[in-house]
């Protein structure tokens, strides 16, 4: 299929962009990598009326180290993301989560900004920023506002995003030493969306869990933290028996459906398994990094 008629705009800058928006909003859509809007374009889940590409914005492509948190521009690649020694070094959560989105080529065309502002709840960037206390900066031509991942994600592909606004960066804080991460999902194929999927950063001081966070995805209209699954840990230590118990509660706070692909019970099965190997991995890396 042919997508509906618009009109294709190519802005140079952050503040042309804006404006372009602030004039033809909410009419208008912003193109990233464009891997998740041209298909929804082309079967006209999607009919813009404005087309505004973001490739000729170079500002809005970067990786900073700021000291104790890594700044990550909106039209960053995967790819790039991927390859980067600062990610791989200081967010190996952020690394790890990117090794599983789809094939090289969709990885070297998509951006971190397209996927968090996609919100698709079996993508891989929404967990790893909810389980990394990760922050999205926005801009509209009013002004710049910073949302915590906690605030952002709201449903199906819907966000915090005001359809004036631009996604221009994104901030991560480093981990901290004797921490340890772990992204694990199963899918059908390799480079499918996942059936389901944990994030999970985890850091100790000696034996004991002094911080903890694990995110769910592909298993629930946005990325869900497991705060149950969390506080089995905090309460009764990082045991065996503590982490099944764990990884029973993160099967009950999961809330999926049943497609084509499988059923709400199996996607549950899975955020229990796949709780507890992540739960595993971690806290073998963060013993690893003390």
């Amino acid at each position: 299929m042919k997508p509906a008629p618009f009109n294709y705009i190519v802005p140079t800058s952050i503040d042309e962009a804006l404006a372009l928006l602030e004039e033809h909003a909410p009419d208008a859509r912003l193109l990233a990598g464009g891997q998740s809007l041209v298909p929804m374009m082309n079967f006209r889940l999607s009919r813009p009326s404005h087309l505004i590409d973001l490739n000729g914005v170079p500002e809005l492509a970067f990786i900073h180290d700021n000291q104790d948190h890594l700044s990550i521009g909106a039209m960053t690649r995967e790819r790039t993301i991927e390859e980067s020694s600062l990610v791989r070094r200081y967010i190996p959560l952020l690394h790890e989560a990117t090794q599983h989105i789809a094939h090289l080529p969709i990885r070297s065309r998509g951006t971190i900004g397209g996927s968090v502002s996609n919100a698709d709840p079996a993508a891989e960037y929404p967990a790893a920023l909810l389980t990394l206390k990760g922050e999205i900066v926005v801009r509209s031509k009013q002004g710049q506002r910073q949302i915590k991942a906690s605030e952002f994600f709201k449903g199906i592909m819907e966000t915090a995003l005001e359809p004036n606004e631009l996604l221009v960066e994104i901030i991560l804080p480093k981990v901290q030493p004797s921490t340890g991460s772990a992204f694990i999902e199963i899918a059908r194929r390799h480079g499918d969306y996942a059936l389901a999927g944990i994030a999970a950063q985890m850091t100790l001081s000696g034996k004991t869990v002094t911080d903890l966070r694990l995110t769910a995805c592909g298993v629930g209209p946005c990325p869900i933290r497991l705060n149950d699954a969390e506080k089995q840990i905090f309460d009764d230590g990082l045991t065996e028996d503590s982490i099944q118990s764990a990884a029973r509660a993160a099967a009950l706070e999961v809330d999926p459906e049943t497609d084509l692909h499988a059923t709400a019970n199996y996607r549950r099965r899975l955020t229990a398994v796949l709780t507890q190997q992540a739960l595993l991995k971690a806290k073998e890396r963060a013993s690893e990094n003390s």
